[in-house]
């Protein structure tokens, strides 16, 4: 049976080196996946999954208007399942357009992003992927400054934390360090 599965982490924990493990799996068996990523990551390309370890991969990109369950619908070959970068970004009716191709096309569907922003604030696509999926599973990673685990996205500008601003802020390493909550409100290591 069909599963919607929401895989969270913070930066850096191999999102999207997953996809890219998950779709090779599939697809050295001659098991067609689709992989979708949303179109608002343009750090790399649009359409384009870019892992920090070098690999690369790409993807269909998700525009605020693409009805993700059409899209899969019209696929002409049979998908065995359905990849998904940067999910945290979809909206409420992407969701549910995900939850449909498990329900009605029987196709397991595999979410990949953040669960929450650099302000600790749930994500629209996280908020409804945590309400929605059939598994939530967490891919950990440690903190930047301790060996504790990161849960936390710590944003930063000119080695200074910053706290507020606006919730989309497309960057990597540059702009954004995994930390455990400790670390998260006193990041002294960055303003030492």
């Amino acid at each position: 049976m069909a599963k919607l599965y929401f895989k969270y982490g913070a930066m850096n924990s191999g999102k999207s080196i997953e996809i890219i493990k998950v779709a090779h799996n599939y697809e050295e068996q001659n098991k067609a996946v689709k992989i979708l990523t949303s179109a608002i990551d343009n750090r790399k390309a649009v359409g384009q999954i870019a892992s920090r370890t070098g690999f690369e991969r790409a993807a269909t990109p998700v525009y605020s208007d693409t009805d993700i369950f059409e899209l899969i619908q019209a696929e002409e070959e049979d998908l065995y399942c359905v990849l998904v970068d940067e999910s945290q970004f979809l909206t409420k009716a992407h969701v549910l357009q995900l939850a449909r191709i498990v329900d009605d096309l029987n196709i397991p569907v595999m979410a990949f992003g953040l669960k929450n922003d650099f302000s600790n604030e749930l994500f629209e696509g996280s908020k409804y992927l945590l309400l929605y999926a059939d598994k939530i599973e967490e891919i950990k990673t440690i903190c930047w400054f301790c060996h504790k685990k990161a849960t936390m996205n710590l944003r930063f500008h000119d080695g200074k934390p910053v706290y507020q601003g606006e919730q989309v802020q497309i960057g990597g390493n540059e702009s954004y360090l995994p930390v455990c909550r400790k670390c998260y409100k006193n990041p002294g290591r960055l303003t030492d």
